[in-house]
Formats: structure tokens, C-alpha cells, sequence
């Protein structure tokens, strides 16, 4: 078999985690053409608590862009779409990596996050509860293939929260 054709083949059945990455696509996708439902836009309460809804807004955002940036750059090495690590990776505890151990799946919930308080929508709420379990599970896929290459990760993980440092 030539290498297209291998490569191909490693594709459609997935062991680096390429369904992850397409599903993950689909969510954004989902969640930024999602409409806002129920409706408030015309209620009190929207109007009331707008000033709060834009200071989450932002304060969400702003923790998403440093998270995504920081472990961006942290890795910028090994950065690849697929949880499964590239064969030159080493494993990052510092910076960004030694408060949280999956910052740019944080910045992803952290945004999302944001945007439900923001429009005040029960369908994005709901598609962000499913956004954290599809991230957990990723991650969790990832921490496997990454303990295995690094037998210290266990370690790691133990010390450093996933998602939120010191929370969860």
C-alpha cells in the first residue's frame, strides 16, 4: 500500500482521534448557527441585566483569548488538530500548563460560556453542557495516548486541574 493511500486508510479509522476533531467542528458549527431560544430580547429581565450579561460577556472572552493564546503558544511546537500527540512532542507543565492542563478546551467552554449568559439562551446552555462532556471525553482520549508516551503525565494530572485551575 503507498503512503496516500496508508494515510488514508489511518483516517477513516480514527486511532489519532480524527472523529474528535470533526465532531468538535461540528459543535462549533452547531453553536454559532444555533438559535437563541427562548427568546427574551423583549423582557424586563434582558433589559435589566444587561450591564451584568456584558461584564460576563467580557470577562468570559477575555479568559478565553488568554487561555487559547497562552497554550497556544506553550505548544506551538506540537500543535496539532488531532489529540493524538505528534511523535517529536514533549511534555509542557509550565506556563499556561501548570494551572490547567487543557487550556484552549477551556477557552472553547469559556466562550461558549459567555455567549449563553450574554443572549440568556437555554439552546446554547444545552449545547454547552454537551460541549463540556465532548471535551472531557477528548481529553480524557488525549491524557491515554499522552501518559503512554509520557509515563510522568500520570503525575501531572494528578497535581493540575483539567479545565479550570484549582476547580475542576
Amino acid at each position: 500500500m503507498n503512503k496516500k493511500n496508508q494515510r488514508n486508510s489511518e483516517f477513516l479509522k480514527g486511532k489519532r482521534g480524527e472523529y474528535l476533531v470533526i465532531m468538535q467542528f461540528l459543535l462549533l458549527f452547531i453553536f454559532i448557527f444555533l438559535p437563541v431560544y427562548p427568546s427574551f430580547d423583549e423582557t424586563r429581565t434582558f433589559a435589566a441585566t444587561i450591564g451584568f450579561r456584558w461584564i460576563v460577556l467580557v470577562l468570559s472572552w477575555a479568559t478565553a483569548l488568554l487561555l487559547g493564546g497562552l497554550g497556544s503558544r506553550h505548544i506551538k511546537k506540537y500543535l496539532t488538530p488531532l489529540p493524538y500527540p505528534v511523535d517529536h512532542n514533549e511534555l509542557v507543565t509550565t506556563g499556561i500548563y501548570a494551572l490547567i492542563r487543557h487550556p484552549l478546551y477551556s477557552s472553547q467552554l469559556f466562550a461558549a460560556f459567555g455567549w449563553t449568559i450574554f443572549s440568556m439562551s437555554l439552546s446554547h446552555l444545552l449545547l454547552t453542557v454537551v460541549a463540556f462532556f465532548f471535551f472531557s471525553y477528548k481529553a480524557a482520549k488525549e491524557e491515554n495516548w499522552l501518559t503512554e508516551r509520557h509515563p510522568e503525565y500520570s503525575d501531572y494530572a494528578r497535581r493540575v486541574k483539567k479545565f479550570i485551575p484549582r476547580v475542576y
